[in-house]
């Protein structure tokens, strides 16, 4: 159990996308205290699910930073969340009665950018099991893409990784060669033809999706055409959606998701090289939200 709350307050940083939902405990003084990691947090697919993995992911970094005692109502929260963009979900996220002290709610592509940019000003692209653009400018928010898979999400894990079930069923089909794009996604999947692998791809997520993508990388690196096709298509995407945000005078560019290493060499040259790398975290951005959300609630009272 912690103690002297008052002058140490604790904060945690929740970071709630498609795949995965990752928390941290920060002190005061902005140090990391401990980690979490729990499972998908967008409420879009599933709002038990995602209160479930806030909660556990929550508790899971205050193990790691030896607060196991502690009860998560000790806790002022920052949570950023896929989905909540949606004003449907984010009103219900509002009337989640929440464990913590006090919860202050927002999207995860502001507290990705808030994170990448320690507060200031600044834009990122966000490739993960999603992919979206985003930029904060002088207080005025712009986004780019971000409409969900399947109807959107271009450039992301889960694009990717569909976009080659598309291309490995017209391989066997006969429509295209076989490839070793082909090859790779029926040995990661266990399926020999076209009708076990619609069956095993029918109905899945965008999280079974995105865990395709390392074959499409697999065989662009061994210099398979469509691997490298889908690839280039998803870097023009993405560079395209850079130049948008760096239209709006960003001063910061930041490339960040699970994706984002990867994906930087297949971004246009111009793009790679305006490319800023992001501060801290998205759940340390969390963090910084909550604490302002804080100061402009205690500014009001006055």
């Amino acid at each position: 159990m912690i103690t002297n709350t008052i002058n140490n307050e604790l904060f945690v940083g929740i970071d709630g996308g498609g795949t995965k939902c990752k928390a941290i405990i920060v002190n005061s003084a902005n140090e990391i205290l401990g980690t979490g990691i729990a499972g998908p947090g967008n409420p879009l697919h599933g709002f038990t699910q995602a209160i479930n993995s806030i909660e556990q992911s929550a508790q899971l970094a205050l193990n790691d930073a030896g607060l196991s005692e502690t009860p998560l109502s000790y806790l002022v929260a920052g949570v950023g969340l896929a989905g909540v963009n949606l004003p449907s979900l984010h009103k219900q996220m509002m009337h989640w009665k929440s464990p913590f002290k006090t919860m202050h709610l927002t999207t995860d592509l502001l507290i990705a950018c808030m994170g990448a940019h320690q507060g200031d000003d600044g834009a990122v692209i966000i490739a993960g099991t999603g992919s979206c653009g985003f930029s904060y400018v002088k207080g005025q928010s712009f986004m780019i893409g971000g409409h969900g898979f399947p109807h959107g999400d271009k450039g992301s894990g889960a694009w990717i990784g569909f976009t080659a079930c598309q291309n490995v069923l017209l391989s066997l089909d006969k429509l295209m060669p076989n490839n070793m794009l082909t090859e790779c996604v029926l040995k990661y999947l266990s399926v020999n033809d076209a009708m076990e692998l619609v069956e095993i791809i029918a109905n899945k997520p965008a999280a079974f999706f995105a865990q395709l993508a390392g074959c499409v990388f697999q065989s662009a690196a061994a210099n398979d055409d469509i691997a490298i096709s889908i690839l280039k298509e998803s870097g023009a995407y993405l560079s395209d959606i850079a130049r948008r945000l760096l239209a709006k005078k960003s001063p910061r560019l930041s490339f960040i998701g699970g994706l984002s290493s990867v994906m930087t060499p297949w971004l246009d040259k111009d793009i790679q090289g305006v490319l800023s790398a992001p501060l801290s975290s998205p759940e340390m951005g969390s963090v910084l939200y909550a604490k302002q959300q804080q100061v402009n609630y205690s500014s009001q009272e006055l």
